[in-house]
């Protein structure tokens, strides 16, 4: 039988989150990408590729009210997803559905959506993968039923004319996100790099592209996620909604 947690969505206190401790818990990074998506009022759509338990879908209900759609492949993480979704008083607003990212086009008409959000398995499988013991765990991480070009397809057959891709993912990975994105006709429009700290270098970046947009780039000021005390940062603490 499956046990479950429920927790706050970080400093929202109005937000509960229900989790399966047998699977990976949601990541920060699911936060920072949803923060760095620019709601613009041309968004009256949002799909967030690889949902989870739903942590993106929460937390942009704090700053829009259009629709927003979740999918994921694992079954046990929907089913929570709309468990969230029905305790915070949100399934009006968000929809999940248990769904193969390979299968979108059967599900889901050709530009449909304004925005796709994502925070993907960073890490691409090999032999020398270690790859957890439990395979519900090892999906989250590794790129096993979803790569990176799997899913920028799959945004590009989503993204109406001008719909923006956000994406969260591993600065070592930017050489090949980068060009993959420009052939699927969704050039790099922002990029932000976060770094565990002002001295440490970066691991993780922030990726804004545009479908058929204009081949102009913005590399915003870093983020910082703790300051010298190896606390979060200002910044975080205010993304995150935490007291100073």
């Amino acid at each position: 039988m499956s046990s479950k947690a429920l927790h706050y969505l970080l400093g929202h206190s109005h937000l509960k989150i229900l989790q399966d401790p047998d699977y990976l818990q949601f990541s920060l990074d699911s936060i920072l990408v949803a923060d760095f998506l620019r709601l613009t009022q041309k968004i009256q759509s949002i799909m967030d590729l690889g949902t989870g338990v739903g942590p993106v879908p929460l937390f942009l209900s704090t700053k829009t009210s259009v629709p927003i759609t979740g999918v994921d492949i694992q079954e046990r993480l929907i089913e929570l997803a709309k468990e969230n979704a029905v305790i915070n008083n949100l399934d009006k607003q968000i929809t999940f559905k248990t769904l193969d990212i390979k299968d979108i086009p059967k599900h889901f008409k050709s530009q449909s959506f304004d925005a796709v959000i994502a925070n993907p398995p960073f890490f691409k499988v090999s032999k020398d993968s270690p790859l957890n013991e439990k395979a519900e765990k090892s999906m989250m991480r590794h790129e096993l039923k979803m790569t990176l070009e799997d899913l920028i397809q799959q945004a590009a057959y989503l993204l109406k004319n001008q719909g923006t891709l956000t994406l969260i993912h591993r600065v070592d990975r930017l050489p090949e996100i980068i060009p993959l994105l420009k052939n699927y006709g969704m050039p790099v429009k922002r990029i932000r790099f976060v770094h565990p700290k002002k001295e440490k270098e970066a691991t993780s970046v922030l990726i804004e592209a545009r479908n058929k947009g204009q081949e102009t780039l913005t590399v915003l000021p870093p983020l910082f996620v703790h300051d010298e005390n190896n606390e979060y940062s200002k910044e975080i603490k205010k993304i995150f909604n935490l007291k100073e």
